[in-house]
């Protein structure tokens, strides 16, 4: 597959490589609703041009794992987080991020990492929930 250098990698990943994980939303970086790992750090793959991957390691929502990862894919079932879905793979790949850089997050700390503002199903509060839940079990 070839890419043009200046196509942002969120094209590349939906339109191009047919992997739907990573959502569309605004397109100009600030709904979070393209997060993906940027070696290992929350990024937005519509602001990341090809051209900068050249020696990035990319991680959507489809190959997330490690322990921060099963933690949190559990809270979120048990606590029933999701509603529509739409926005849910972002929030685990910001919530994933903030636990490997943050294992003891405060409400402060969760709210600053959560990149996604797209969520119209306001499942805010659980998500936080959840996200102290996976904290609680993952260093337990």
């Amino acid at each position: 597959m070839h890419a043009e250098p200046d196509m942002p990698l969120l094209w590349v990943l939906r339109c191009e490589l047919g992997m739907t994980g990573t959502k569309s939303g605004c397109g100009v970086g600030i709904c979070g609703a393209c997060t993906i790992h940027l070696n290992g750090r929350a990024s937005l793959a519509c602001q990341t041009l090809m051209s900068s991957l050249t020696t990035q390691n990319v991680t959507m929502i489809e190959g997330v794992q490690g322990p921060e990862a099963k933690a949190l894919k559990a809270a979120w079932i048990e606590l029933d987080v999701v509603q529509c879905g739409y926005c849910q793979s972002t929030q685990l790949m910001a919530a994933c991020a903030l636990l490997k850089q943050n294992p003891h997050p405060t409400d402060a700390d969760i709210d600053n990492a959560m990149s996604n503002i797209v969520c119209r199903c306001g499942t805010y509060p659980r998500v936080r929930a959840a996200i102290h839940l996976a904290a609680q079990r993952r260093t337990a």
